[in-house]
């Protein structure tokens, strides 16, 4: 019974393929879209390759799997994140939003890690790429563009809701 459900999802909904290889990144979802990363792929360009490819006017992100990752913790004094490396981890749970700015996809993305030791690190995520194994992400598309927009004094970008 699961492989004709499986079936019936790829052949209904299509898979989207990278353009590094014949691996399917994305297919279609009745909300949205299943991704599956793979390793060394970079998570905020596959996230935003789809975003311009299926024109998502704007969604909410949930993920989990393996990767390096970066976070940043906004200094506001300074205004600039203060980044810290985190390899070969576990994404315990990523969420985020994908909205625009001046005509780009613009992601804000959170997340917690863990390690062998199961010390965990979060915060705001700056980058990421998928180490072994996988990371799964279910994008949940809404109807309406939202945009993302610089707001002062605060120094940092933030979702629009007109």
């Amino acid at each position: 019974m699961r492989a004709y459900v499986l079936l019936a999802m790829l052949l209904g909904f299509g898979l989207k393929l990278s353009a590094q290889n014949d691996t399917a990144r994305y297919t279609k979802t009745p909300t949205g879209y299943l991704m599956v990363l793979r390793q060394g792929d970079d998570v905020f360009k596959e996230i935003e390759k789809m975003a311009v490819a299926e024109k998502i006017p704007s969604a909410n992100l949930t993920g989990m799997g393996f990767v390096n990752a970066k976070f940043g913790f906004f200094d506001f004094k300074k205004k600039e994140y203060k980044p810290k490396d985190f390899q070969q981890v576990e994404m315990g749970s990523m969420t985020g939003s994908i909205a625009w700015q001046k005509d780009k996809p613009s992601l804000h993305v959170h997340g917690v890690v863990t390690d062998a030791s199961f010390k965990a690190w979060g915060g705001h995520l700056l980058s990421a790429t998928v180490s072994t194994g996988s990371l799964e992400i279910m994008v949940i598309v809404h109807d309406k563009r939202l945009e993302r927009k610089m707001e002062e004094p605060l120094g940092a970008n933030v979702l629009q809701l007109q």
